[in-house]
C-alpha cells in the first residue's frame, strides 16, 4: 500500500494497515512531497508549544515500524507521479493531503504589502521550504490578526512574544533574527462574532495572559454583547472556560485601571507590548497607505441576530496596522488525477472509498482533511484514518486477488520516473544536521529552512 502524505493522518493509516492483523500481512510506503515526515506536527506546530511538537516522537514510532517505509521527496500529482501511476505500482493508495490553501477575506486591499495568510507566516516561523526567501520584514508599528482560532492566536502570540524566549526553540534562525529586530508594539486579533462562537481552545487562549513582555487586554464591552458570555451555564464546558478566561481578563483590566486612577495615573509600569483581543467585528477593507502597503483595516461593527450568526449594524471603526495577517479557515486544492468536490474542498468519498463519478474508484482512498474538510485537532485524525483503514481492508482481498503479487518494488518504478525519494536514513541525515546548525549557533535543534539544505543534508544520491 502506498498512503501519500506523512502527516498525523497519513501516519495513523499507516499504522492502522500494519496492525489490524484480521488480513493479510500490509507493506507500507509512506510518501511526502517533502523530504521531512510529520506534515502540520513539524510545519504548522508553533515552535514554542514542545508538548504539542513531542507528537512527532509518536509518529516516528509508527514509521520505524519494520513494515513501513517513509520516502520523502516524492511529488504526487502535477510534476511528480500521477495518481494512476501510482496505482500501478502500489495495490492501494491512501490520499492524506490536508488542505493546502488559506481561505480568503474576499475584501478589498487583501492583496496590499503586508497582507498575508497567516499560514504563510506559519510556514516562515517554522522553516517550510516552500516559504518566501525574503521571509518577513516585521519593521512595523502595528499588527491585526484577523481570526480568533488556534492558529490565528499561535502567530499573535509569536508576534507579541520577545525572541529571547523564542530562542531555546527550533524556529530558524532568520525568523528568530527578524522578530528581535521587530518593532511591533500592538497586535490585534479580532474576531467577526462573539466570544462564545470562537473557535480557540481555553490553553492557547489562557497561554496569551502570560506572556512577560505582553499586556492582555479586552473591553468589556465588546464581551457583554454576547449573550453566552452574559450568561455561560448553558454553554459547552470548554466554551465555558474560554469565557472565564476571558472575564479575568476583563475583571483584572478593570481593578489595574482602578487602582491607576486611585494612585493620580501612577498605575504600573507598562509592558513592551499589547495584545488586543476584539469581537464583533467583521472586516470590510483593508486600507492602502497611498503607496500599495497597508495602513490598517476597516470594520463593520456586528451584533448577534439571535440565531447564532451576526448582522451588520452600518457602524464603522478603522484599526491601525501595517502588517495584516489573516486566520479564517482552510481550503482543500485539487491532487491532479483525482476527482474533487470545489465546493467542499475534498476528494469525493464514501466511508473513504474515493468515487469517481458517483462510483467507487478500485484501490483509491482518502483520509485527514482532503476526506473530511480542514476540522477538528491533530487526534480527530486517528478515528478518520481508522475508517479508511477498515473500508480498505474489507477490499484486501478483492485488490491482492485483481493483481497479484507486485512485480517491482515501488520505490524503483518511482526512482525509474525519474524522483530521488528521501528514505528514512536520509530523514536522519537532516536531523543530525539541525542538530549540528543548533550547536554552532549555540542554540537547540535549528530546523532547515530551506530545499537546496535539506536535500544536502539527506545526502541523495546523483
Amino acid at each position: 500500500m502506498a498512503v501519500v502524505g506523512a502527516g498525523p493522518s497519513g501516519v495513523y493509516a499507516a499504522q492502522g494497515l500494519v496492525r489490524d492483523g484480521t488480513g493479510p500481512a500490509v507493506d507500507v510506503d509512506v510518501l511526502d512531497r517533502l523530504p521531512c515526515p510529520y506534515g502540520l506536527v513539524r510545519y504548522g506546530v508553533a515552535p514554542d508549544h514542545e508538548k504539542i511538537k513531542s507528537l512527532q516522537n509518536t509518529l516516528r514510532s509508527v514509521l520505524e515500524h519494520p513494515r513501513i517505509r517513509f520516502l520523502g521527496n516524492v511529488e504526487v500529482g502535477a510534476g511528480g507521479v500521477p495518481p494512476d501511476a501510482l496505482l500501478r505500482a502500489y495495490h492501494a493508495v491512501v490520499y492524506c493531503v490536508g488542505a493546502a490553501t488559506d481561505r480568503r477575506l474576499g475584501i478589498p486591499g487583501e492583496d496590499l504589502r503586508g497582507s498575508h495568510s497567516a499560514t504563510d507566516f506559519v510556514s516562515w516561523y517554522s522553516a517550510h521550504p516552500d516559504a518566501a526567501a525574503d521571509g518577513f520584514t516585521l519593521g512595523v508599528r502595528a499588527a491585526v490578526v484577523i481570526g480568533v482560532g488556534n492558529v490565528a492566536v499561535d502567530v499573535a502570540r509569536v508576534l507579541a512574544r520577545g525572541a529571547e524566549e523564542l530562542r531555546p526553540t527550533d524556529m530558524p534562525q532568520p525568523a528568530l533574527e527578524s522578530l528581535a529586530r521587530s518593532t511591533v508594539t500592538g497586535v490585534t486579533m479580532v474576531g467577526r462574532r462573539g466570544p462564545s462562537q470562537a473557535k480557540f481552545t481555553t490553553k492557547e487562549l489562557r497561554e496569551l495572559g502570560t506572556l512577560p513582555d505582553a499586556e492582555t487586554r479586552v473591553r468589556e464591552d465588546e464581551l457583554s454583547l454576547d449573550p453566552g458570555y452574559r450568561d455561560p451555564d448553558g454553554l459547552p464546558s470548554a466554551v465555558r472556560r474560554n469565557v472565564t478566561v476571558l472575564r479575568g481578563w476583563a475583571e483584572a483590566q478593570a481593578a489595574a485601571q482602578a487602582e491607576t486612577q486611585a494612585a493620580g495615573g501612577a498605575g504600573r509600569a507598562a509592558r513592551t507590548r499589547a495584545l488586543t483581543l476584539r469581537f464583533y467585528l467583521r472586516p470590510v477593507e483593508i486600507l492602502d497607505d497611498g503607496a500599495g502597503a497597508v495602513r490598517g483595516v476597516r470594520f463593520e461593527r456586528t451584533a448577534p441576530d439571535g440565531e447564532g450568526g451576526v448582522t451588520g449594524t452600518g457602524t464603522y471603526e478603522e484599526i491601525e496596522a501595517q502588517l495584516v495577517l489573516r486566520s479564517v479557515g482552510y481550503h482543500g486544492v485539487p491532487l491532479e488525477g483525482l476527482p474533487f468536490d470545489a465546493r467542499s474542498g475534498t476528494v469525493p468519498h464514501t466511508a473513504g472509498r474515493v468515487l469517481r463519478d458517483g462510483a467507487r474508484s478500485p484501490g483509491e482512498y482518502v483520509a485527514g482533511w482532503i476526506k473530511r474538510g480542514p476540522t477538528g485537532v491533530i487526534g480527530t485524525n486517528r478515528p478518520c484514518a481508522k475508517e479508511t483503514v477498515g473500508s480498505l481492508l474489507e477490499d484486501a482481498d478483492a485488490l491482492l486477488g485483481a493483481r497479484g503479487p507486485l512485480a517491482d518494488d515501488p520505490l524503483d518504478v518511482l526512482r525509474a520516473a525519474g524522483l530521488r525519494p528521501v528514505e528514512w536514513g536520509g530523514w536522519l541525515g537532516i536531523e543530525a544536521a539541525e542538530a549540528d546548525l543548533g550547536r554552532r549557533l549555540e542554540r537547540p535543534t535549528v530546523k532547515i529552512p530551506d530545499w537546496d539544505g535539506l536535500l544536502t543534508a539527506a545526502d541523495l544520491p546523483d
